[in-house]
């Protein structure tokens, strides 16, 4: 056995084995309490749901993925833009930066049927409701990136009479790439919750298209919990897939950025 791949194994081996052990616990469970299925689906009885209606859960996740990287595209300009803005001025990042923390109090099951009643049912609320929902964190590591500089290079930049924009493109900026790929990563996570919030909200989007907020919120109104853990298993994917691809993406950008730099 290679080194290479008894490195992988080392990595994917113990995950596997928690899974497959969690997995007969939940079957014995079912089995020697007698679970009734509509408080417990065995396994089994998941699995099949999720084959029986792949086409629906493929559909949904399409949907809500597309809310999803909607709103997350818009909350990684508009707060990078905001972290420009606030890193410019202490007045305005004083002023407005309490705002900002309004986003991320405020439940957004508080003001999404609000957003709906005000752009109506359909993909742009749902991208509205992602954008709302994973904007902060995006506005605090920008700024932070932005504004915490190694007061040394200021001076450096101070003694050679560099212009504010100068100082903002080649030094605030470039220290605030680390801090924007960690905004990303957890953006992209909040995005794809904000995104299936919505989906409760807005509903379906005409010719049987419907999102994983509402399937969710039909199979629970049904009790068809086979299916519901079904669709929380379609939700956790999709999570998972968009932070990976942001995961990797970031990741790559760091190597970009520190080769280009060393």
């Amino acid at each position: 056995m290679t080194n290479g791949l008894r490195r992988i194994l080392w990595q994917i081996g113990p995950p596997v084995a928690l899974f497959a052990v969690v997995i007969a616990a939940w079957h014995a469970a079912t089995v020697v309490f007698q679970i009734k299925p509509y408080l417990l689906p065995g396994p089994v009885r998941v699995a099949n749901a999720v084959a029986d209606n792949a086409a629906q859960f493929r559909t949904a996740m399409l949907v809500t993925g597309q809310g999803a990287l909607c709103g997350f595209a818009m909350s990684l300009v508009a707060g990078t833009l905001i972290g420009f803005a606030f890193s410019q001025s202490r007045i305005v990042r004083s002023s407005c930066y309490p705002y900002a923390i309004f986003l991320q109090t405020v439940p957004i099951v508080a003001i999404a049927p609000l957003i709906v009643v005000w752009f109506g049912y359909g993909l742009k609320s749902v991208t509205i409701v992602s954008f709302i929902v994973s904007l902060f964190p995006v506005i605090t590591n920008a700024t932070e990136g932005l504004t915490v500089v190694d007061p040394n290079l200021l001076d450096f930049f101070r003694l050679h009479n560099a212009t504010r924009w100068q100082v903002l493109w080649k030094l605030r900026l470039p220290n605030a790439v680390p801090h924007l790929i960690t905004a990303a990563r957890t953006a992209s996570g909040l995005a794809v919750i904000g995104a299936i919030v919505g989906d409760f909200f807005v509903g379906g989007y005409g010719s049987e298209r419907f999102g994983l907020g509402y399937l969710i919120r039909q199979t629970a109104d049904q009790l068809k919990t086979d299916e519901l853990f079904a669709a929380v298993i379609a939700a956790t994917l999709l999570g998972v897939v968009v932070f990976a691809a942001v995961n990797v993406t970031g990741g790559w950008v760091l190597r970009r950025w520190y080769g280009h730099r060393s």
